[in-house]
């Protein structure tokens, strides 16, 4: 049987996994939110179509392997919701990948965090990744593999442009840092748990240095050539209530196990490596 991969929710990261699997021979389905997003990812190759509005428990039939990058909702998982019948039940699945976030941690002041630290997010967009984790968790027999990722970067995600333009703000909380990952980092980590396949893994996925965020812009701006962005203190910055509650979270994030556990050797493992990288593949 081909292997078949069933994304849903086929965005940035999956895209970058899909990158890997495609000349080794898979086959991939992609699912999104609207016909041009899916004509889109027809010229990548990706057999597309539109969710919701397309059958899905139907396309799982076709699957051996599942990704789901759906964000949760109130009320749980979605993708849980509409298929999770189906899904207890699609025998044939060798490995299904949940996209979380370290969110789920909440704050711990600066300290370091592992897979084993208890949950306890501060913010309502961790308390639902934290539900969605166990919505999806719930299902029996079910061959499931959790990322908790940290902030995602990469060519098109990155501080060049702001920086170029000038728009860039040096902000400043003391004692803030960020963990990150570049997303051709996350991509080789799938790829490793589909080929290493532990059920009931859950796997940190981000980088060796969490930083302060100001370090990324300082470092942006050095690679090209250009003035320091302004800085700003936190109390004073102007941000929406989405951006301002990521500085409520305060932790560094462990990544031990993806490195023991599915013997991955991280390409970008500092914010350094990963800018010079995404610079250069934005030419």
């Amino acid at each position: 049987m081909t292997k078949t991969l069933l994304s849903i929710g086929h965005g940035y990261s999956a895209k970058a996994l899909a990158r890997i699997l495609k000349p080794q021979g898979w086959r991939i389905i992609g699912t999104t939110r609207s016909a041009e997003k899916a004509d889109a990812l027809i010229q990548d190759g990706v057999e597309a179509c539109v969710y919701p509005g397309s059958d899905l428990s139907a396309l799982l039939s076709e699957a051996t392997h599942v990704l789901s990058s759906v964000s949760a909702t109130d009320t749980g998982d979605p993708i849980v919701a509409d298929i999770g019948d189906a899904l207890a039940e699609a025998k044939q699945l060798e490995w299904v990948g949940y996209l979380s976030t370290t969110g789920v941690y909440g704050d711990f002041d600066g300290a370091w965090v592992n897979e084993d630290t208890p949950l306890s997010p501060s913010t309502k967009r961790g308390q639902m990744r934290k539900t969605a984790e166990e919505d999806w968790a719930a299902i029996r027999g079910l061959p499931l593999h959790i990322f908790r990722l940290a902030g995602i970067y990469g060519p098109g995600r990155g501080p060049f442009s702001k920086v170029r333009a000038g728009t860039a703000r040096r902000i400043v909380k003391p004692g803030q840092v960020f963990s990150r990952i570049h997303v051709d980092d996350i991509a080789q980590v799938l790829a490793a748990s589909i080929a290493a396949r532990h059920p009931g893994g859950i796997y940190n996925v981000c980088d060796d240095d969490p930083a302060p965020p100001q370090d990324v812009l300082s470092y942006a701006a050095e690679l090209l050539g250009l003035p320091e962005p302004k800085e700003v203190a936190f109390e004073d910055a102007e941000m929406g209530p989405m951006a301002r509650s990521f500085y409520a979270e305060n932790k560094r994030v462990e990544n031990t196990r993806i490195k023991e556990t599915l013997g991955v050797t991280l390409r970008y493992p500092d914010y350094r490596a990963g800018l010079q990288a995404v610079l250069k593949a934005e030419g």
